[in-house]
């Protein structure tokens, strides 16, 4: 065999070697990357057990906080601060046990419902865990706190929640057509907000009674009835009968944005917005999705998951 021929055999050689590790690597990391894949939930931390909720039941006002061990010193509370609240032996409470701190904030009344009453909003504060027990009273330390604790919060059993699992969906259909199932309105968003994206939290108008339940994916829509919610143009912008060409050097009367003159022969008078519209089948305009959380009677607290768009107050959702 020739020095040159026994070159190229051990280049080639070589370069098998080489393309067998690359590709062994590459098995490795496609396994290393399967093992490591886990389920994960679509909401985590105060979107689980911040998220706030209305109902129409009464909630017990019984159990409250009514003293802080630093409340000489300050007026609210956060993580690791001790409260002191009035429920102790006497209410069979013992160390360890964790209660939920909630703040009724009054009833809910909006223009984005056809029901009469949705009931009051409650805004989930946090958590505590009692570490010392009294009589009639207990210490607690603030857990966890998604927003300030004050003097007069009440406190109620704590309840486990799960948040959905992600789940392997479609891409966001926004010519989804509508599926004639429960439909009801966006009407409130956590922190007062009127504009909301993706993982926010938001109250819609379909609950226990309308048979929706935690994990149930919604289309979030804007009927194009009306055009968009916002104040816009005057519908008849396109009614101009010479475009918009200068008044002093008047280029000719067909501007590429002058409207449409009616009648076969472009005689009449020009057609605007409104007169498009008319006689169209309904249409909408998909501009997001979300999953609920939690149900309650008549409403249900959700998650914005994915978004075309910025979301309103006011928008419309349709069960999937």
């Amino acid at each position: 065999m020739r020095s040159e021929d026994l070159v190229k055999l051990c280049r080639a050689a070589l370069t098998l070697v080489a393309a067998f590790t690359f590709f062994s690597h590459l098995a490795d990391a496609q396994v290393i990357s399967g093992t490591e894949r886990r389920p994960m939930a679509v909401a985590v931390g105060s979107n689980v057990h911040c998220a706030g909720y209305v109902q129409t039941s009464p909630i017990s006002t019984d159990n409250r906080l009514v003293g802080a061990v630093g409340e000489a010193d300050q007026f609210v509370y956060s993580q690791s601060d001790f409260v002191w609240v009035n429920a102790g032996a006497n209410k069979g409470v013992k160390a360890g046990d964790v209660w939920s701190v909630v703040r009724p904030k009054g009833q809910v009344r909006t223009k984005w419902t056809s029901k009469s009453h949705l009931g009051f909003y409650v805004e989930e504060v946090g958590t505590i865990e009692i570490v010392r027990v009294r009589g009639d009273v207990s210490a607690a330390r603030v857990k966890m706190s998604c927003a300030n604790f004050l003097l007069g919060d009440l406190i109620v059993p704590f309840q486990e929640r799960t948040a959905p699992m992600f789940a392997d969906r479609p891409a966001l259909d926004i010519f989804a057509e509508p599926t004639g199932k429960a439909m009801g309105r966006l009407f409130m968003a956590r922190d007062h907000q009127e504009m909301v994206t993706r993982e926010q939290i938001v109250y819609i108008d379909l609950g226990a009674e309308d048979n929706v339940r935690v994990g149930d994916y919604l289309t979030v829509f804007r009927p194009l009835g009306k055009g968009n919610i916002l104040m816009g143009p005057d519908e008849r912008i396109n009614a101009r009968s010479y475009g918009y060409e200068s008044l002093t050097y008047k280029g000719g009367r067909f501007s590429n944005q002058a409207a449409r003159k009616t009648g076969g022969e472009a005689r009449g008078r020009v057609t605007n917005q409104r007169e498009a519209k008319s006689g169209r089948p309904e249409l909408r305009k998909v501009v997001g999705e979300m999953v609920i959380l939690n149900v309650k009677e008549r409403t249900a607290t959700a998650l914005i998951t994915r978004t075309a768009q910025e979301i309103h107050t006011g928008d419309w959702v349709e069960v999937q």
